[in-house]
């Protein structure tokens, strides 16, 4: 199996703090590609306690991080990050597989 997404350790901490405030700490990060966007693609995030046998887990740290099949196909390779500045708050995913991304950053083809 080829390396899918990976998280930061930023990320991994803020997808911690962010489970243990709403009191979930037994859900895992749900990290799927829609088709859609402004650019063909567009990443989903959310937390998530129903997982299928074809659902790929990893786990970093405290954190569990799950994919459907599908979506570590466009995943491979990708990391989730995390940033806390003034301008570029918020969750990253850098894809290398995506040829092209929009100005929102949240779609890719």
């Amino acid at each position: 199996m080829n390396s899918m997404i990976t998280l930061t350790d930023n990320a991994a901490s803020k997808v911690k703090q962010l489970l243990e405030a709403e009191g979930a700490t037994d859900l895992a990060l749900r990290v799927a590609v829609r088709p859609g966007g402004c650019s063909g693609f567009s990443y989903e995030m959310f937390f998530d306690g129903d997982f299928t046998a074809e659902d790929q887990q990893l786990t970093f740290g405290d954190v569990k991080v799950v994919v459907d099949q599908a979506s570590s196909q466009l995943l491979v390779g990708a990391s989730l990050d995390y940033q806390d500045g003034l301008q570029d708050a918020g969750f990253k995913i850098n894809n290398p597989n995506a040829s092209r991304t929009c100005g929102c950053g949240n779609s890719f083809s």
